[in-house]
C-alpha cells in the first residue's frame, strides 16, 4: 500500500488519505479509537457531493503513523496544522468523532488562526480537574468501555495487554457476531447499523489497517483520555457543532451535556433516540459537512 506521509520535526511521519472533490472546501476527519485514515466511507463520491475535499489521518501510533508515546490530547493539533502545511491548506474544517472528539476539539483551541469551524460528534468529556468526576464520567457507560479507566490504573502494561486482548476479541465478533463488534452495551439502533454488510466491510478494513504496527495508538488515547486534555474549552473561539445520542452507552449523554455547558460557541443538535454511531451515513455527511462547508446546518422540513 502507497499511503501518503507527512514527515514531522521530531522524526515521526503522520499518514493521511485525501479523497472527496479535489477542488472542494478542505475537511480534515479526525478517526476514533480505534481507527485510521481509513474511516470513512469508501466512495469518495459522497463526500464530493457534499462539496469537500476530505483527509482523513492516522492519529499518532494507528496506522502508519508513528507512535508518540506520551502525548496527550492538544499534541494532535500540531500533527493536524502538519498535514494541512503539506498540502497547502490555509483555511479548512475538522470533524472528529467518538475517540476523535476530544482530539478535534484540540484544533478547535489550539488552531484557530487556520480552523474555520469543528463538528464534534458522540464525544467524551474531560475527566478529572477541571471535567467531570470519575463517577460523572462513568455514569450509564456500558461496563466494558467503563473497564479501561481501571486499566489504566493499573499501569500501561497491563493497560496494553487488555487492549491487545481486546482487540483480538473484536477481530472474532466482526466475523462471527457484528451487531457486537463493540461491545455489549451498544444500543439496538448501533447495533443494527453494525450488522450491516456494507458497515462490516469497512470495519474490516480499518480493524486490519488500525492495529498494523501494534496497539500502541489505542494504548496511547486511553490513557489520553485519563488525564487532563492540554487545553482549555473555554478559549474556543471558532464554531463547534456539538452532537450526540440519548442512547449512546460509550460517549454516554452526560458527557455531551457538559461539553454543551462548557464550549462557548456550540450549536447543540440532541438525538433522543440516537446512539454512538449515525444511522443514515449519506444523510450525515450531507448534514455535517455541508455546515462544515458553508456554517449551515439545513433547515427542519415540516411534518
Amino acid at each position: 500500500m502507497d499511503v501518503p506521509t507527512v514527515n514531522l520535526p521530531d522524526g515521526r511521519v503522520v499518514a493521511y488519505l485525501d479523497g472527496g472533490d479535489p477542488d472542494g472546501y478542505p475537511v480534515i476527519g479526525l478517526h476514533g479509537t480505534p481507527g485510521c485514515r481509513l474511516t470513512r466511507l469508501p466512495d469518495d463520491t459522497v463526500y464530493a457531493r457534499a462539496g469537500v475535499r476530505y483527509i482523513t489521518t492516522d492519529r499518532a501510533g494507528y496506522g502508519q503513523s508513528s507512535r508518540h508515546h506520551g502525548r496527550c490530547v492538544a499534541d494532535e493539533a500540531a500533527d493536524v496544522r502538519a498535514v494541512a502545511d503539506a498540502l497547502g491548506l490555509d483555511r479548512f474544517s475538522v470533524v472528529g468523532g467518538s475517540g476523535g472528539g476530544p482530539h478535534a476539539l484540540a484544533c478547535a483551541a489550539l488552531l484557530g488562526d487556520r480552523v474555520e469551524r469543528v463538528a464534534c460528534q458522540s464525544s467524551l468529556a474531560p475527566l478529572g480537574e477541571g471535567g467531570m468526576s470519575r463517577d460523572e464520567y462513568l455514569h450509564q457507560m456500558a461496563p466494558d468501555m467503563a473497564l479501561a479507566l481501571d486499566w489504566v490504573d493499573a499501569g500501561e502494561a497491563f493497560l496494553e495487554e487488555q487492549i491487545q486482548s481486546g482487540y483480538t476479541t473484536m477481530v472474532e465478533q466482526l466475523d462471527s457476531d457484528p451487531a457486537s463488534f463493540m461491545g455489549d452495551g451498544m444500543s439496538e439502533g448501533d447495533q443494527e447499523v453494525l450488522a450491516r454488510p456494507e458497515v462490516v466491510a469497512v470495519f474490516r478494513r480499518i480493524m486490519a489497517e488500525q492495529a498494523a504496527h501494534g496497539v500502541g495508538g489505542s494504548v496511547d488515547d486511553t490513557l489520553a483520555f485519563a488525564r487532563p486534555w492540554g487545553f482549555d474549552l473555554g478559549t474556543i473561539t471558532v464554531p463547534v457543532l456539538l452532537t450526540y445520542g440519548l442512547q449512546d452507552f460509550s460517549c454516554p449523554p452526560d458527557h455531551g451535556h457538559w461539553l454543551a455547558r462548557h464550549l462557548p460557541t456550540a450549536t447543540v443538535v440532541v438525538d433522543e433516540s440516537g446512539g454512538h454511531l449515525p444511522q443514515d451515513m449519506d444523510v450525515e455527511i450531507a448534514t455535517t459537512y455541508g455546515w462544515l462547508r458553508t456554517g449551515q446546518l439545513p433547515t427542519p422540513v415540516a411534518p
